[in-house]
C-alpha cells in the first residue's frame, strides 16, 4: 500500500488566501448583487506597460521564424536578462554580484518554497511572526518542523521572532541560534522597513553563528525613503551569509506572466560545498527555465523607457497606499506601513479578532482584506489591506470603511 507524505497533515487548514476566497464566494452566492471590493490578496490591477507589451510581441514574432525560434533555454536564465539584473539591480548600487550568481525562475514564491530543499531537515529555522505563510508551510511540508500547537499557534521546531508594535515590527536577534533565517523587507504583511545598520546587525549575526539569511526583497521597488537598503548585499559580509529572492510581480505587474530570480553568491560554502553548485544542480534537474518571451519582457523592465513607465505604475499603487493610510488615520485607526510598501497594517478596533473584523468588513461594507492572524499568532488583532486595487476602488473602499 502506498503511503503519503504525512507532513502535509500538519499544515493548518487551507492556504490562507484560499480560505479567504472560500468565505468571499460563499457571501457572494448569498448576495449575488453585492459590489465586493477586494483589497486582500496582493494581486496587481494595472495592465502591463507598453514597453513590456512591445517586447512580448517582438519575442512572439521571433518564435515564429526559423532563425528566431528557441526551444529549451538555459535553466539558469538567458544571459541578456541575467546581465541586466546584475548591472542595474546590484552593480549600480555598489553590490558585487555577477550575472552567473543569478538564477531566473517563474516567481519568488516558488524560490522561497523550493530553496529549503538544499538544506538538511535538522536545520533550525527562524521566521518572523507575522510572516508570509509560504516560509512556514514549505518547511512543514518538508518535515523540518514538529507538531503544531493550537494554543500557541506555533510549531515545535521553529524559532519564532515576534514583530510587534513594541519593537517597531522589526524582529530581534534570536537568543537560540538558528541555521536558516527568513527575512522580508519591505515586509509582508506589516509594510515596515529595516535600516541599513539594522540589517547589518543581522548579517554580522549570521556570519558569527554560521547561519544563512533567506532574504525576500520582493517589494524593494516600493522603497521611497532614502538610505533604506534595497538589497541585503549592500551590507558588508552579506556574500558569505545571504541568499536573496526577487520578483517581477509587484514592480512590473508580472503576476500573470510569472518571473523572478534568486541570487546565490559563490562564497556561500558548507563543508567545502558551495550552495551555488547545489542549487545549480537542483535547478537543472527540476526546472526547464522561464519562457523565452517572458524573459524578453523582463529585459524590457530594465530599459530606460521601461523604468520610467514602471516608476509611474509603482507610484500609482503607492498613492493608493497613501490614500488608505491617511484616511484610516483620520478615521481614528492605528495604522502602520503604506510608505515604503504596498501594504497597510492596521490595528483591529473594538477588541475584535482578525477574523471577526474580516467578517465585519465583508458583511457590512463588502470590503475584503486579510486577517492578521493568518500570517501567524502575533498577527492576531491586526489586519492587512493592499494598495493593489484600482484608484477608484481604493477610494470607495476607504469611504465604506470610514462609515463603519
Amino acid at each position: 500500500m502506498y503511503k503519503i507524505n504525512d507532513n502535509y497533515l500538519k499544515l493548518q487548514g487551507n492556504y490562507l488566501f484560499s480560505t479567504i476566497a472560500k468565505n468571499v464566494n460563499a457571501y457572494k452566492d448569498s448576495n449575488p448583487e453585492a459590489n465586493i471590493i477586494r483589497l486582500g490578496i496582493g494581486d496587481v490591477t494595472r495592465p502591463l506597460v507598453p514597453s513590456i507589451i512591445e517586447a512580448l510581441h517582438k519575442a512572439v514574432d521571433e518564435m515564429g521564424t526559423p532563425e528566431g525560434f528557441r526551444g529549451y533555454g538555459p535553466e539558469q536564465g538567458y544571459d541578456f536578462l541575467r546581465n541586466a539584473i546584475a548591472k542595474q539591480d546590484y552593480q549600480a548600487r555598489g553590490c558585487n554580484i555577477e550575472a552567473d550568481e543569478i538564477f531566473i525562475s517563474d516567481g519568488s514564491k516558488c524560490d522561497v518554497g523550493n530553496i529549503q530543499e538544499i538544506f538538511a531537515l535538522n536545520n533550525k529555522v527562524a521566521i518572523c511572526d507575522p510572516v508570509y505563510p509560504v516560509y512556514v508551510d514549505s518547511n512543514v511540508m518538508a518535515g523540518r518542523t514538529g507538531a503544531f500547537h493550537p494554543v500557541t499557534g506555533g510549531y515545535d521546531n521553529l524559532i519564532y521572532m515576534p514583530c510587534l508594535k513594541d519593537n517597531g515590527f522589526i524582529p530581534e536577534l534570536p537568543k537560540e541560534v538558528p541555521d536558516l533565517i527568513y527575512l522580508c523587507f519591505p515586509n509582508n504583511p506589516t509594510g515596515m522597513t529595516i535600516t541599513k545598520p539594522q540589517l547589518q546587525e543581522w548579517v554580522d549575526y549570521a556570519n558569527k553563528n554560521g547561519s544563512i539569511i533567506l532574504y525576500d526583497a520582493a517589494y524593494e521597488a516600493y522603497i521611497t525613503e532614502p538610505d533604506l537598503p534595497h538589497s541585503i548585499y549592500e551590507c558588508e559580509g552579506a556574500r558569505t551569509c545571504a541568499i536573496e529572492m526577487h520578483s517581477f510581480s509587484k514592480n512590473a505587474g508580472f503576476t500573470g506572466l510569472r518571473l523572478g530570480y534568486m541570487v546565490i553568491p559563490k562564497e556561500l560554502v558548507s563543508n567545502g560545498v558551495t550552495l551555488h553548485s547545489l542549487w545549480n544542480r537542483r535547478h537543472g534537474t527540476k526546472y526547464n527555465g522561464a519562457p523565452y518571451i517572458v524573459q524578453r519582457a523582463g529585459e524590457a523592465v530594465y530599459s530606460e523607457r521601461g523604468k520610467a513607465e514602471l516608476k509611474e505604475q509603482v507610484n500609482y499603487y503607492l498613492n493608493n497606499a497613501k490614500i488608505i493610510k491617511e484616511g484610516l488615520l483620520d478615521a481614528g485607526y492605528e495604522v502602520y506601513g503604506g510608505v515604503n510598501a504596498p501594504y497597510i497594517w492596521l490595528k483591529v478596533p473594538n477588541e475584535k479578532t482578525s477574523w471577526e473584523f474580516f467578517d465585519t468588513l465583508l458583511h457590512e461594507v463588502q470590503v475584503v482584506g486579510t486577517p492578521g492572524v493568518g500570517f501567524g499568532a502575533h498577527g492576531e488583532g491586526y489586519f492587512r489591506l493592499t494598495a493593489f486595487g484600482t484608484y477608484e476602488n481604493t477610494k470607495e473602499a476607504l469611504n465604506r470603511i470610514k462609515n463603519l
